[in-house]
C-alpha cells in the first residue's frame, strides 16, 4: 500500500535575468517507501533541470485523501470525523488531513463537503490553510506505461 511523502528538492534554476540559482522546492509524493519517493521525486524534476538535483528532505504526510482539481493551489484541510461508540454510546472524534488542490481555501472546503456528503459519516471541518507545495505526483506502478 502506497503512503503520501513531502519532499523538498534542492536545484539550480535559471533566473529572469538568466543566471543560474539554487531553490529549495516542495513537492508532494506517492510513494510505497522512502526510497522510492526519492527515486520518484529526482525522476519528476530532472527534466526540468539542467544542473544539479537532490532530495534534501523527506517525510511521512499522512494525508487521508488528495484530491486533484483545477486549482492554482493545494489547500490541507483537516476534518473531523464523529462517530458514535455503540459500547459507550459516547461520541469518538478522530481527525483526518485531506490535501485538495483548490483555487482557494473556500473552494478546497466546498470539494471536501462534496466529497463526504456522498457518504453518511458525520464530520466538521476544523481547519484549512494553504500550502506550499508546487505539485503532487501520483503513485505509477513501475510496469505501467506514463
Amino acid at each position: 500500500m502506497s503512503s503520501w511523502f513531502t519532499g523538498k528538492v534542492r536545484m539550480e534554476r535559471t533566473n529572469e535575468e538568466g543566471l543560474q540559482k539554487k531553490v529549495t522546492e516542495p513537492y508532494v509524493v506517492e510513494a510505497l517507501n522512502y526510497t522510492e519517493a526519492e527515486k520518484r521525486l529526482l525522476e519528476e524534476m530532472e527534466a526540468y533541470v539542467s544542473g544539479e538535483l537532490e532530495v534534501v528532505k523527506l517525510d511521512r504526510a499522512g494525508y487521508a485523501e488528495v484530491l486533484d482539481g483545477d486549482g492554482e493551489f493545494w489547500v490541507e484541510v483537516k476534518v473531523e470525523y464523529i462517530t458514535l461508540d455503540e459500547r459507550t454510546a459516547k461520541e469518538k472524534r478522530s481527525t483526518n488531513r485531506w490535501l485538495v488542490q483548490a483555487d482557494n481555501i473556500t473552494a478546497a472546503k466546498a470539494v471536501v463537503e462534496r466529497e463526504l456528503g456522498k457518504t453518511m459519516i458525520d464530520y466538521k471541518i476544523t481547519g484549512t490553510k494553504e500550502t506550499k507545495f508546487l505539485d503532487v505526483f501520483r503513485y505509477k506502478p513501475s510496469n505501467s506505461p506514463d
